[in-house]
């Protein structure tokens, strides 16, 4: 069904075309993360058939919630038939919205350019040509566009940002997925982190008399680290850093962040600051996760 008229659209059945190099790929990628199932290139026949799967069977299921269909020139019978098959699912009352990708004829020429793909419309009359052909042959399916992007001064970011402001059904977008790793640096440092934190400045359990063989989720150890000024303090901060620097990494279009805690042996510091650190942005509108990759050890 077709959203009501507005900045944000939520809909479970969306058309992505437009001009070739225009951003369909970056938007396709967009749209899975938002929970929808794409599907690149469809045969613009096969619309009828595939739109079954997003009407209730008898008894009230869904086989897909929500799809994001891309179809565009390199298919050859889109210009020919997609007004007709458009008809066709109205006449079964689904509505999909059409979004439109277009450039100006000069980015498209730069990422063409940059890519060395060969453009879909090439008749051998060079790229600017192709490009003007592609613009005019797609007009008619520009003018029944439900809503137009002009992708001319978007990056993939700024794109994908765009999009899911638009098209998500919460008002902050899909969560930004938070993944707090404590470690030991004498085990290396995990690869995988986006940012560090090191916490063998603070008081170490390891040299406390009946502590050393304890893990830092231990009663015991949590007492001793918890009444150390410096502890509270080190996760406070680190908590208010992590408060301002999230929404700005999601803001970017980041969806998953890594955040490593390291100690001198991953057992005992590292582990109560990671999970301090788990609790203080817990019911912040991230999705946070806290593992021990050391604790073991």
């Amino acid at each position: 069904m077709k959203s009501p008229d507005g900045p944000r659209h939520h809909t479970n059945f969306v058309i992505i075309t437009g001009l070739s190099g225009s951003g369909m790929s970056s938007a396709t990628n967009a749209f899975e993360d938002l929970g929808y199932f794409c599907v690149d290139n469809l045969p613009v026949t096969m619309l009828s058939t595939f739109s079954r799967l997003l009407v209730p069977d008898p008894d009230g299921k869904i086989a897909i919630e929500k799809a994001t269909l891309v179809i565009n020139i390199r298919e050859r019978h889109f210009l020919s038939e997609f007004d007709s098959e458009i008809k066709k699912l109205k006449e079964k009352h689904l509505e999909p919205f059409v979004l439109f990708f277009e450039a100006s004829d000069r980015i498209l020429q730069q990422r063409f350019s940059e890519t060395r793909r060969p453009h879909p419309a090439d008749n051998g009359s060079g790229l600017l040509e192709s490009i003007r052909a592609e613009r005019e042959a797609m007009s008619d399916v520009r003018r029944r566009a439900d809503l137009i992007i002009d992708t001319s001064d978007h990056t993939v970011h700024t794109l994908r940002r765009s999009l899911i402001e638009k098209f998500s059904e919460h008002e902050d977008g899909v969560p930004l997925q938070v993944q707090l790793m404590s470690f030991g640096h004498k085990h290396g440092v995990p690869r995988e982190v986006d940012l560090l934190f090191d916490v063998r400045h603070l008081p170490n359990p390891f040299f406390e008399k009946g502590l050393k063989k304890l893990p830092g989720t231990d009663p015991k150890v949590i007492a001793f680290l918890d009444k150390q000024e410096e502890v509270q303090e080190t996760s406070a901060r680190f908590a208010d850093l992590l408060k301002y620097l999230l929404p700005l990494y999601k803001r970017e279009g980041k969806s998953y962040l890594t955040i490593g805690v390291g100690c001198t042996g991953g057992r005992h510091r590292s582990v109560r600051v990671a999970n301090m650190l788990g609790e203080a942005l817990s019911g912040g509108g991230f999705g946070v996760n806290v593992s021990h990759r050391d604790i073991q050890k």
